[in-house]
């Protein structure tokens, strides 16, 4: 992230606000790139239980959770981001909202993710 007011960083934001709120229930307004994570949250799910095996999904932050869905959807379906710059907004992200230990989780799942998939 080199900005915080860069419009890929904020679109970033709202789509991760958009998912996190989703799993509360909540019906705020989705994005487009929130509902195509939705569409795909059973493979993207299946890819975060294969790299977090000792984490069930419902016991992951529900913070992380919405950071790793998007990111991990960005990856896979949104090719156009470089995967390296899809990691780093997802670290910072993680450090700027999440707990303490939020961005080394998502950092040590995301790398599992990386090689699984071969991206890098």
């Amino acid at each position: 992230m080199k900005n915080k007011k860069d419009p890929r960083h904020q679109n970033r934001v709202k789509n991760i606000q958009s998912l996190f709120a989703l799993s509360f229930g909540t019906k705020q307004p989705q994005t487009e790139n929130s509902l195509q994570v939705q569409k795909h949250l059973k493979k993207i799910d299946r890819i975060i239980q294969q790299n977090a095996p000792k984490w069930p999904i419902e016991k992951i932050n529900k913070l992380d959770l919405a950071i790793l869905r998007y990111t991990i959807w960005e990856l896979i379906y949104k090719t156009k981001t470089p995967p390296k710059v899809a990691i780093d907004e997802a670290i910072e992200l993680a450090k700027e909202y999440g707990t303490e230990s939020s961005a080394p989780f998502v950092n040590g799942v995301l790398g599992g993710v990386i090689k699984q998939l071969k991206i890098l």
